[in-house]
């Protein structure tokens, strides 16, 4: 840039920063010029959009830093200008989520309902499917209502603090146990501040909550009490849904009792016994009682089991966000830590090392605002905190244990 260019941004920023020092790019740095001193307004938030308005015309993006106790202004050349998204593919892959959950939920409502033949032909089999066609309804219905608060949570902040954001993307997983891996959305720029990325971060596992807790709860109320048999013949299958705290607890509001209910304790406390089974699925309840879960409820279930997923404090996820705005940079020392009691967990559910190997790959990655000056505020940090309460009542140890399969 010209030395006039550079004197009229130097103008521009003095209007917001008491400029102590001056830093001129040149053709190996990647930044016009870097500023530092002391930003005249308290409110950092507002001086941030004030220079990055005053700078648009220039097409030149500012960023905040902050190094001990100085404010840092840095001009990057250029501004980003999101394109749009193309809908259909959003409409498409909606579709195809539609129907991939809906095969889920007629297949799981089958597995509870099924009494013909072993290996019955497609002439046998309809009927049972037809019937189950309700089941699967209800399912999916529960399942897509909690998917669509969860993204368009996301979304809708996005809107409210006129960041662009794409249309969600859903993913269908055809034949799998929910029929789907969840839903999705992309920011198109980076937030401007640590608040606007808690707000789009959080508002997507706080929405999805609110509407799979009372799901969870018709679901149960739906359920019945049975009897796990004592022993599984050769050929037969059981699979038992991991526990969380709410999860627990939910079936204690709707039963009235722990579940799923031991037919002894093995001579070990009551308290022991719940400890070793919440984080390893065993001793196996053989021989107890346990709720068989009616779709509706099945959906519920696995509405918190995603919400804990999206909750992990790592990376791009929800949860990450989260720490972020909390730790900063730092939140990187977490790492390590996350990653060890993924590899420990997998001990006793193999699909923790998937994710481990996720967010080994991911996990270095976040969306760092470009206004770093601006703290959380006091409201907001209590929101961030609730955040990681919620991920430690809703986490699940041992999400899914199959016996006898």
């Amino acid at each position: 840039m010209y030395s006039a260019e550079i004197d009229q941004l130097t103008s521009v920023v003095s209007r917001v920063l008491r400029v102590e020092d001056v830093t001129y790019g040149d053709s190996k740095k990647q930044y016009v010029a870097r500023y530092r001193g002391r930003l005249h307004n308290e409110d950092t938030a507002q001086a941030y959009e004030q220079l990055s308005t005053a700078l648009r015309p220039y097409e030149i993006t500012p960023l905040f830093r902050k190094e001990k106790d100085q404010h840092v202004v840095i001009l990057l050349s250029g501004i980003v200008r999101p394109k749009p998204s193309n809908a259909w593919v959003n409409l498409v892959l909606f579709i195809l989520t539609v129907l991939s959950v809906l095969i889920a939920g007629v297949y799981y409502t089958l597995g509870g309902t099924y009494d013909g033949p072993s290996n019955p032909s497609f002439q046998q089999l309809l009927p049972y499917v037809l019937k189950s066609l309700g089941g699967g309804v209800a399912f999916a219905t529960s399942i897509l209502a909690i998917l669509l608060a969860h993204v368009f949570g996301h979304y809708l902040a996005g809107r409210y603090h006129r960041t662009h954001v794409t249309l969600p993307y859903f993913i269908p997983f055809p034949f799998s146990a929910f029929g789907t891996m969840g839903a999705f959305i992309q920011l198109k720029e980076p937030p401007k501040n640590k608040r606007i990325l808690l707000d789009i971060g959080i508002a997507g596992p706080l929405a999805g909550l609110v509407v799979a807790i009372p799901v969870l709860i018709l679901g149960l109320g739906l359920s019945e009490l049975n009897s796990i048999p004592s022993q599984l013949v050769s050929g037969q299958g059981l699979q038992i849904e991991g526990n969380s705290i709410l999860y627990l607890l939910s079936k204690y509001v709707v039963f009235g009792q722990l579940l799923p209910s031991p037919s002894s304790y093995g001579g070990l406390p009551v308290w022991q016994y719940w400890l070793q089974y919440f984080f390893t699925g065993r001793p196996l309840p053989l021989g107890g009682v346990d709720v068989f879960l009616h779709p509706v409820a099945w959906a519920g279930w696995a509405g918190l089991l995603v919400t804990a997923l999206n909750l992990i404090p790592a990376g791009q996820l929800d949860g990450g966000h989260v720490m972020y705005v909390l730790l900063g940079r730092r939140v990187t020392t977490l790492l390590p830590i996350i990653l060890i009691a993924l590899l420990a967990l997998g001990l006793v559910w193999p699909g923790w090392w998937l994710w481990a190997l996720l967010i080994f790959l991911l996990g270095r990655l976040h969306a760092e605002p470009l206004d770093q000056i601006t703290p959380l505020d006091p409201p907001r940090r209590m929101v961030a905190v609730l955040g990681l309460v919620i991920f430690v009542l809703v986490f699940t140890p041992v999400p899914l244990l199959a016996v006898g399969l």
